[in-house]
């Protein structure tokens, strides 16, 4: 990921810093740009992706029994929360023009990352506890439709908003759905997820109207809608009530 992030600025400090020939005489690039109704680009993106999770009551948080140098103590779920880690994605763009400042986009992507759902355990005196981690890998195909509303450009720069929703797909929920068989305690078992999702989205952004192409900067929240877990008789499960995702996108664009 981190040398993808070299290309990027490689790219960047190359384009702005050659001479401008495609504009109109007044150092305006790419006067024509959005006159088009069609225009199409590449994406790269960096992210940060984790869960949104709702426990169980207190009262129903689930325990079981771990056997140390032949002690046998009963501990108890006590704290459930999500750990986000970094990720990156590569997509192409279609853009359509709906009106001089509002724009359709198709910017289907594929994102590679992880999540970590981090479990705190402890017995009944509360003098003894365990942490366990279950990590989600995953590989996502997002297939987002959005409406971006563009201001009026200045120059070379214009600033936008962008908001819509669209599907993905958990290309790695098989490998996740096998599970691990763990025996009585359970504490190898991995935290089951769907594949299917849909989400909403909402972000805003700059572009930067450069010598040969446009190039654009943009921070999305996209939020899961659909309940992910899949119910299995393990404590880790069953102390779930509900889990969402969500993920925080910086995108580079270019776009010709």
């Amino acid at each position: 990921m981190r040398n993808c992030w070299y290309i990027v600025l490689l790219t960047v400090f190359f384009s702005l810093n050659v001479k401008a020939q495609h504009h109109d005489g007044y150092g305006v690039n790419l006067p024509k740009f959005y006159k088009s109704r069609l225009h199409f680009g590449f994406t790269i993106a960096g992210n940060k992706a984790d869960f949104v999770i709702n426990p169980k009551p207190n009262s129903m948080l689930p325990d079981t029994v771990i056997k140390e140098k032949g002690t046998i103590t009963r501990y108890q779920i006590r704290s459930i929360f999500s750990k986000p880690a970094p990720g990156f994605a590569i997509g192409i763009v279609s853009d359509a023009k709906l009106h001089e400042y509002i724009r359709l986009r198709f910017t289907p992507s594929i994102s590679f990352g992880s999540r970590t759902i981090e479990y705190t355990l402890s017995n009944r005196t509360n003098d003894s506890s365990k942490i366990f981690q279950k990590r989600v890998e995953s590989a996502f195909l997002f297939f987002p439709i959005e409406t971006k509303i563009q201001s009026k450009r200045l120059g070379n720069f214009s600033a936008y908003i962008i908001g819509g929703g669209g599907y993905q797909l958990d290309l790695a929920a098989r490998k996740k759905a096998a599970g691990v068989t763990s025996g009585p305690n359970q504490l190898d078992d991995n935290v089951k997820l769907k594949r299917d999702d849909y989400y909403y989205s909402s972000g805003a952004g700059v572009d930067f109207y450069l010598q040969y192409f446009k190039l654009g900067f943009e921070v999305k929240l996209q939020i899961g809608t659909r309940n992910l877990l899949k119910p299995e008789n393990s404590i880790f499960s069953n102390s779930i009530d509900k889990v969402r995702s969500r993920m925080v996108v910086f995108t580079v664009t270019f776009e010709g």
